[in-house]
């Protein structure tokens, strides 16, 4: 149920076009939706997210049985609006698409979706930047993530601090941009090297790459939290979707600013 939906819904009923109980039959489903194996509840949509957060609940596939997820996805399509799965492996993506071909793929953010196109903002700009090729699909999961959100996205990939002139380069992009995600691993320098030029929210995302000292991004993450760039503050190793998510939301919030 989307807020359009609902406020639609609403006004039908008070100008007298739509009957209390047909409305009673479209919201039966809402606020929550039980997904049944059998008799076994796997599963309680929370329909009511879109209308409170302005998206709907985005499923994470991994740890989830095929069963499962397929059932999960079923439910979630069947209603209007953007849905987005993220984690998803080669094996479950490839039996998802087959089975539900209105899903589109993006394939090094290892994720599925469907995209609401008509709630693109009319102004504002996410600016995502990955410091190796190694992160790109960390960052391309923030990218859409932002993107399903509503959020026009750029993105600037393999500019890295052992080679400064490449970032130096998105000069324009670092300029306009309302937000910033910054992904990297090893050292995790470059949010801090972003913050540093731009006057905007910078939202450092510290990934798993790196060679044995950084303990699988936690060394990135321990750099990204003690950053001296006071415009930076950092999700969880690996997690594109937060950082996007929550970059779409600050993007929405700015207005026409």
């Amino acid at each position: 149920m989307t807020p359009h939906r609902l406020r639609s819904l609403i006004e039908e009923v008070y100008q007298g076009t739509l009957d209390v109980d047909t409305a009673m039959q479209r919201l039966a489903r809402f606020p929550m939706e039980e997904v049944r194996d059998h008799e076994q509840v796997v599963a309680r949509l929370d329909t009511h997210r879109h209308v409170r957060h302005g998206f709907p609940e985005v499923v994470l596939a991994q740890g989830k049985s095929w069963q499962s997820l397929q059932q999960i996805v079923a439910h979630l399509l069947a209603r209007p609006g953007s849905v987005l799965i993220t984690r998803v492996s080669k094996k479950k993506r490839h039996r998802l698409l087959e089975r539900f071909p209105d899903l589109k793929e993006e394939r090094h953010a290892r994720c599925l979706y469907r995209e609401e196109t008509s709630n693109v903002a009319a102004s504002g700009l996410v600016a995502v930047f990955s410091a190796g090729t190694a992160d790109m699909g960390v960052a391309m999961e923030a990218a859409l993530t932002a993107r399903l959100l509503g959020a026009r996205v750029m993105t600037h990939f393999d500019s890295g601090v052992a080679g400064l002139h490449r970032l130096l380069s998105a000069g324009d992009l670092l300029a306009k941009a309302r937000v910033f995600i910054v992904v990297a691993g090893m050292e995790g320098a470059l949010p801090s090297v972003i913050g540093g030029l731009v006057d905007k929210p910078v939202i450092a995302v510290p990934t798993s790459q790196g060679y044995g000292a950084s303990f699988g991004g936690v060394s990135a993450l321990l750099g990204m939290l003690n950053s001296c760039a006071a415009n930076v503050t950092t999700v969880n190793i690996d997690n594109g979707f937060g950082a996007g998510y929550v970059a779409g939301l600050i993007n929405r919030a700015g207005g026409d600013s």
